[in-house]
């Protein structure tokens, strides 16, 4: 198949194009800089010059394939609510290209919108359209184009780490370096899941592969890992002290980040598990945060 992949220079979409040529796909990844153009031409893909914000070259590249794996997103979280409403048009624009095919089209979202209550885990089946969270505009402008007849699939994203890069956890380890201490909220019993890398790559791949139209899956290796212990590596690893915070106290410590940080988020991968036969083997969040290097050079 010729897939067609957004964020196909970032830390997971450069993964998944990997995992996508490795099984025989061809690739047609997204990018808008000639840097990105030559990673992708390196990996032994084919250049789509676009942009995110260019909605007809995000329709034109998903009309030129098979299929499209959507992992894009602007990260920049000072315009977070604007993101997310970029995204579902994102979705709109491919989606218009691949309606009435069977061509899969796999967007991204966060394993949050799975909520059911709170301390229990987050599952595959759930999802609140009037959820809080304004990362559901991604799953509802999905649903609306399997409206139109798109083979529509979502998969919902913990905190994806290797020993670089680690989802939320890494603005948390600047922060601390900043900040001198290394913060939790309260008991920091809140808990957040976590996948590596190379098994939630392996994890759209497959979901591509089985082509189920209304299809949710959760990335979910770990169910959820305690802000506390998070924070300890951390500390350990900036040679810090840990702390806790009164949520008003970590309000200004965290900035933007405080919105998220005090929250316990658990999600179950059990469905997801069962249904791709997907066993993630990759290492834990926690042995990735001790194997890192956090002297900057």
């Amino acid at each position: 198949m010729r897939i067609f992949v957004t964020g196909a220079t970032g830390f997971i979409g450069s993964v998944i194009v990997a995992e996508l040529i490795k099984a025989g796909h061809q690739v047609l990844g997204l990018s808008r800089s000639e840097a990105g153009a030559q990673s992708l031409m390196a990996a032994g893909a084919e250049v789509f010059r676009g942009d995110l914000e260019d909605l007809d070259s995000l329709h034109r590249g998903a009309a030129m394939s098979d299929g499209v794996i959507h992992t894009g997103f602007n990260h920049d979280f000072s315009k977070f609510v604007a993101n997310c409403e970029a995204d579902g048009e994102a979705i709109q624009a491919m989606g218009a290209a691949l309606a009435g095919s069977d061509r899969p089209l796999i967007i991204t979202s966060a394993t949050g919108m799975g909520a059911i209550a709170p301390g229990q885990p987050a599952a595959e089946d759930n999802f609140n359209p009037n959820h809080p969270n304004p990362r559901k505009a991604s799953e509802l402008a999905g649903a609306s184009v399997a409206n139109r007849g798109v083979n529509v699939s979502v998969v919902r994203l913990p905190q994806v780490h290797d020993t670089v890069r680690q989802g939320l956890i890494s603005p948390l380890i600047q922060i601390a370096r900043e900040k001198g201490v290394s913060a939790f909220v309260g008991e920091g019993k809140n808990r957040w899941p976590a996948a590596h890398v190379s098994d939630v790559a392996r994890l759209y791949r497959l979901a591509l592969e089985r082509r189920q139209p209304g299809s949710r899956y959760h990335a979910v290796a770990e169910e959820g890992i305690s802000l506390r212990t998070i924070a300890e590596v951390i500390g350990k690893g900036l040679k810090i002290p840990v702390v806790s915070l009164s949520p008003e106290e970590a309000a200004a410590h965290f900035g933007w980040l405080g919105d998220f940080v005090g929250r316990d988020l658990p999600a179950s991968g059990a469905q997801t598990q069962s249904l791709l036969n997907w066993q993630p083997v990759g290492p834990g969040l926690i042995a990735d945060l001790e194997r890192m290097k956090y002297v900057q050079e």
